[in-house]
């Protein structure tokens, strides 16, 4: 018995160093090749550009296995809509293909594109993207684009809220990237 225990010991033990020296996998990355995470945006994509802003080109990488599609969520965390709990959602699409791996710059503004993607309104009531536009007597704000792994397509139409979108994807998250800029004029 005092064998079995011994050997069970260092099989544990050889267990337990395999799995230290076996680096964790990293998790979704969504990254810009138009600024840095944290960094700046350019006024380009932003609306101090006007009416010719533009979405920044978007990529990501180890995408979760069993992705079916990916919801993307762009915001300004740094505002209080009326005292609340609601910031101000900038760009919103979801049933983008699981099999993509970027969204070009200067997505057009259309509800459907041709490969499935929906894109929903923003916080003015457009569809497609909205450009920072944090004004310049302040901070600082900090837009954050959030990327979601999907087990599923999400079974909405364009007119659906950021709120029907989070409730859709409820229990389906496979993985979150985050990429955050900062931005005011």
């Amino acid at each position: 018995m005092k064998t079995f225990l011994m050997c069970a010991a260092a099989l544990s033990a050889a267990v337990f160093a395999q799995a230290q020296q076996t680096p964790a996998k990293p998790g979704l990355t969504l990254t810009s090749s138009a600024f840095e995470d944290g960094g700046i945006i350019p006024n380009k994509y932003t609306q101090a550009a006007g009416a010719s802003a533009v979405s920044p080109k978007l990529e990501w990488s180890h995408v979760p296995e069993g992705t079916v599609s990916f919801a993307l969520i762009f915001h300004d965390p740094d505002v209080a809509i009326q005292k609340k709990t609601e910031d101000v959602l900038h760009w919103m699409a979801f049933n983008i293909p699981g099999t993509m791996r970027e969204l070009k710059e200067g997505i057009s503004a259309d509800a459907k594109l041709p490969d499935g993607t929906i894109q929903a309104k923003n916080r003015r009531g457009a569809v497609g993207y909205m450009g920072p536009g944090a004004p310049a007597a302040g901070p600082y704000h900090h837009y954050t684009f959030e990327l979601f792994a999907l087990d599923t397509k999400l079974d909405l139409a364009p007119d659906a809220t950021r709120e029907e979108v989070l409730k859709a994807m409820d229990g389906h998250i496979l993985g979150k990237g985050v990429l955050t800029g900062r931005f005011h004029r």
